[in-house]
């Protein structure tokens, strides 16, 4: 048995040569690094599902953010029909709003990896728990195999804006959420691990750029094409497309990309979107409210 998940490519060679999943051996793994039960790690887990069901409920009932500038987003996209997106993608991106937004209004989500990403794995579980009737010991053992994903991620390159930009946190979000949802359609190993290539080659370089420095603008909407995209990146990896790079290659990758990003598109909110005309207007009147605030006190 490997000791360290720090390679994706020694996680599926041990996993098919037990002829296990990935989920069962990332459990076995952490039961024996933590000196824990199955029980409690599945105990544990199954409180984060709970966690983020509420979120994903009560994120589609917020009004708005303390700014103002997120909230009803969710529900606005759940009254739409599926017109364009099949109805586990929409599904997906509703829940993923909704989390996303929850957060945004201080709502208590789970950072999985971060907050600013938390919508995407939920998002996705959550619908195919409801649209392919999966049961809760199911969506369980889907977040340990999002699990591995995000700690090979965590070891080999970052799931920090801050150090990657978003393709390290809405990227490792959806590379793990792909990979989940791959496993929960009855995929192997190796498909999880194409999943988790080809998602974050599609969001490869993506810039941290929230306005105002909040994480809203535009965090909670990428959130809900996060969610998509990794569906996207599931069902090629079902369908037996592969990567022409393996998932350990592309996530150095995702580390040199994230290095060799100028600061200011790192979480800075000094380029991208946060450095629009638009966004600093927004930004000198979320100041100016701030003052205002503040000498009422």
């Amino acid at each position: 048995m490997i000791e360290e998940m720090r390679s994706f490519n020694e996680l599926v060679l041990e996993a098919e040569s037990q002829g296990i999943t990935l989920s069962e051996l990332t459990l076995c793994i952490q039961a024996d690094t933590l000196k824990t039960t199955r029980r409690e790690l599945l105990g544990k887990m199954r409180k984060n599902l709970i966690t983020m069901r509420q979120s994903a409920e009560n994120g589609k009932k917020e009004t708005h953010s303390a700014s103002g500038l997120s909230g009803g987003q969710a529900a606005l996209l759940e009254r739409h029909s599926a017109g364009l997106l099949g109805e586990v993608a929409h599904l997906a991106a509703v829940y993923a709003l909704a989390v996303a937004e929850h957060n945004a209004c201080m709502g208590r989500i789970v950072a999985a990896p971060t907050a600013g990403s938390c919508g995407i794995l939920p998002g996705v579980l959550l619908a195919l728990g409801e649209l392919r009737g999966l049961s809760d010991d199911s969506l369980v053992m889907g977040l340990f195999n999002a699990a591995a994903v995000g700690m090979v991620i965590a070891q080999n390159a970052s799931l920090s804006g801050a150090s990657g930009g978003c393709a390290a946190e809405c990227g490792s979000a959806g590379a793990m959420a792909a990979s989940a949802a791959v496993e929960l359609m009855g995929g192997t190993p190796e498909m999880c691990a194409q999943a988790c290539a080809l998602e974050l080659k599609a969001i490869m370089g993506l810039v941290c750029d929230p306005i105002a420095g909040l994480v809203e603008v535009p965090c909670v909407k990428r959130n809900a094409t996060g969610a998509v995209l990794a569906l996207t990146a599931a069902e090629m990896a079902l369908a037996g497309i592969k990567s022409a790079v393996c998932a350990d290659e592309v996530i150095g990758a995702l580390k040199s990309v994230g290095c060799m990003m100028h600061e200011s598109l790192r979480e800075t909110s000094l380029g991208g979107i946060a450095a629009t005309k638009t966004a600093r207007e927004i930004a000198a009147k979320l100041k100016e409210k701030e003052n205002f605030e503040n000498e009422k006190i």
